[in-house]
């Protein structure tokens, strides 16, 4: 089940998250320099006809490459856990649920925008966003939480 929030909301989770979204880009940099140095490895071994391998090197490669997908992992299911969908890695595009005339749809931010201006709709993707206008605002919400005007922006 998704999680809905208010533009407020998931502008207050932003900081959050782009921290989160930081580290899975570095950590997974990381793997794949780890995982080039090890396939340049195994394919030097490969040419050589099985040289002599320093097993402490390709142990040590191997806890790198490892312990960086591990990061990349934990720092992904930190965005999940922030209630953020991460859309493109690459270009770290991420989506905020929230509802709109009572429709599920996202609230889209791009890493390096420094604000969230854009919706679309859930089927419709990054090619679909939309600029946030009052229209927008007054008509989306978190779904009514207990406590909490679901129309607060």
């Amino acid at each position: 089940m998704s999680r809905y929030f208010t533009l407020r909301q998931a502008e207050d989770a932003l900081p959050e998250v782009e921290r989160h979204l930081r580290d899975a880009l570095f950590h997974r940099a990381e793997f794949e320099r780890a995982r080039e140095q090890w396939d340049d490895s195994q394919q030097k071994i490969r040419m050589s006809g099985g040289m002599r391998v320093n097993p402490s090197d390709m142990l040590a490669l191997r806890a790198r490459r490892d312990a960086s997908a591990q990061a990349m992992k934990t720092a992904m299911d930190g965005i999940e856990e922030a209630g953020a969908h991460v859309k493109d890695l690459d270009i770290g595009l991420v989506d905020f649920m929230t509802l709109y005339h009572g429709e599920e749809v996202c609230l889209c931010w791009r890493m390096g925008e420094d604000a969230i201006r854009f919706w679309h709709g859930a089927e419709e993707g990054f090619r679909g966003r939309k600029p946030i206008d009052e229209e927008f605002l007054k008509n989306h919400s978190a779904g009514g939480e207990v406590g909490e005007d679901p129309k607060t922006h």
